[in-house]
């Protein structure tokens, strides 16, 4: 990616050009932009493209995906986000464009590690899953061809020909006759369709697959997957580049771990909470990670650094005071022995710095998911991080079974932390515990758990906080206050613009 303060190229389209530009609501990002766009619409639209695709991937493991309410609610996601997702729609091309780049900003992004490749390709495919299955069946043809498939649907007489073979090869037509008339059937050529074939799901006659439309979705997502694995290979080797712009590399670096919710800084309830309720809280409103947390402060009466802070700034989240904080922890090290004197000299003043009243004056947020389980791994001895993330498989079922979680739930949770989907886990671990089908939320912050929680104990009462500013960055300067979803690298310069023209050199062959 090439950038450059001299004179920008601006991309005016109107009517039928914007049409050639995106002619589908569904792409294979074959050709990078070369557009100028400003860093803030940069960010903006990478914020919109994670929180997309978190989407997509909390909807994938808790629905069966194609199923009516996976499909509905994702399409609400879409919809909600401002992306493309139909053919037809009027005022399409700002929506299609901002499928367009925002992909691309995230290759940056999610190139770093075979991890986040996988989960970038995983989201992906399955977006692109979805988009493919409501694609009218007069525009795939064309849809096909402008991705450079050329697979053509066969006429009725050869499908009538061939009609015994194909029914007995598909099952997706069920051996159903009607179906397969109202059915379009596509001859490709056998190397495309390695993975029916493997599966005995297709006909083969002459060196060529007869492919129901049904199934065409498994070669069409093949396809992209080698296409864009290929090509975010090509992207790492080429990151270099882009991260010597000092621009840029903070944000990369950010949004692959990136929390896009609320950031529980600012107290709406400080001072609600009372010292002696956090026992009770811990059990039944505070996420595994905190409860865990706090169990070993009571039985050990000290946390390393990475727990107190961990706790530390989520309970300063759910409403504890500056004062209370102190007292709080003071205590409790008390119990262990520790001189009031050592603790007043050697933590009293972490406690205050975590509260914005020493040092830079920074007032940091409480964890999200992502920051803690991305990053600082627990050592022996530790207590923080994700026990979905980080605990051994048979200690995390001794722990569920201590919260008196049913086998056929610890089962559940235990396939879902062994298919990678940790917050998923806790999301399925908090419906357990308030004994819900369906908590309404995609869990993201263990300071959501704790709001939702209380707000289900109480009634229904909502006490949730008030609409607060997005976590972009932790720790977060008390003096930001955006209004939008940009973070402390959009604010350096709201008027920088950063030349796209070039983007070929790191995108593509």
């Amino acid at each position: 990616m090439q950038f450059s303060g001299g004179k920008r190229k601006k991309l005016r389209l109107t009517g039928d050009q914007r049409n050639v530009c995106y002619p589908h609501s569904l792409q294979f990002y074959l050709e990078p932009p070369s557009e100028s766009i400003s860093l803030i619409e940069f960010e903006n639209l990478a914020i919109d493209r994670v929180k997309l695709l978190k989407a997509v991937e909390n909807l994938g493991v808790s629905y069966v995906k194609g199923t009516e309410p996976y499909q509905s609610k994702l399409e609400n996601e879409i919809r909600k986000l401002k992306f493309s997702f139909r053919e037809n729609l009027e005022n399409e091309y700002e929506p299609r464009r901002k499928d367009h780049i925002s992909h691309f900003i995230l290759r940056l992004a999610y190139c770093q590690s075979e991890d986040l490749r996988r989960w970038f390709i995983q989201q992906e495919m399955d977006l692109l899953r979805f988009r493919f299955s409501i694609l009218p069946k007069d525009k795939i043809q064309n849809f096909l061809k402008d991705i450079h498939l050329h697979f053509e649907a066969i006429s009725d007489e050869e499908k009538s020909v061939r009609e015994p073979e194909i029914l007995a090869s598909s099952p997706s037509l069920s051996g159903s006759k009607t179906e397969l008339e109202l059915e379009s059937v596509y001859k490709i050529p056998f190397a495309d369709a390695l993975d029916l074939f493997r599966g005995r799901k297709v006909y083969l006659e002459g060196g060529f697959a007869y492919v129901p439309l049904k199934d065409i979705v498994a070669i069409v997502l093949n396809e992209f997957r080698a296409k864009l694995s290929k090509a975010l290979a090509l992207t790492a080797r080429s990151l270099p580049a882009v991260q010597s712009d000092e621009r840029l590399q903070p944000l990369l670096n950010h949004l692959s771990h990136s929390y896009t919710g609320q950031d529980y800084s600012t107290q709406k309830n400080a001072g609600k909470i009372s010292l002696d309720q956090i026992d009770s809280l811990s059990t039944k409103s505070f996420p595994p990670c905190m409860r865990q947390l706090h169990k070993a402060l009571r039985e050990n009466h000290h946390l390393r650094h990475g727990g107190r802070m961990q706790y530390g700034l989520f309970l300063k989240g759910i409403g504890l005071t500056l004062e209370q904080a102190l007292q709080f922890w003071k205590q409790e090290f008390i119990r262990g022995k520790m001189d009031p004197d050592k603790f007043d000299k050697g933590y009293s003043y972490n406690i205050r710095h975590s509260f914005g009243k020493e040092g830079k004056r920074t007032d940091y947020t409480p964890f999200s998911c992502m920051k803690i389980i991305l990053t600082n791994p627990p050592s022996h001895g530790d207590y923080h991080g994700c026990p979905f993330r980080h605990s051994d498989p048979e200690l995390l079922k001794q722990k569920l079974q201590s919260y008196k979680i049913s086998p056929g739930g610890i089962q559940q949770i235990l396939d879902l932390v062994k298919g990678t989907h940790y917050q998923v886990a806790c999301q399925k671990y908090f419906e357990m515990i308030h004994n819900v089908d369906d908590c309404g939320f995609s869990l993201s912050h263990p300071n959501q758990f704790f709001f939702e929680s209380q707000r289900i104990l109480s009634g229904n009462k909502d006490i949730r906080k008030e609409s607060i500013q997005p976590e972009t960055a932790q720790p977060k300067p008390s003096v930001q206050k955006a209004k939008d979803a940009s973070s402390a690298l959009a604010c350096l310069n709201s008027s920088l613009e950063m030349d796209m023209e070039g983007l070929e050199d790191y995108f593509s062959e």
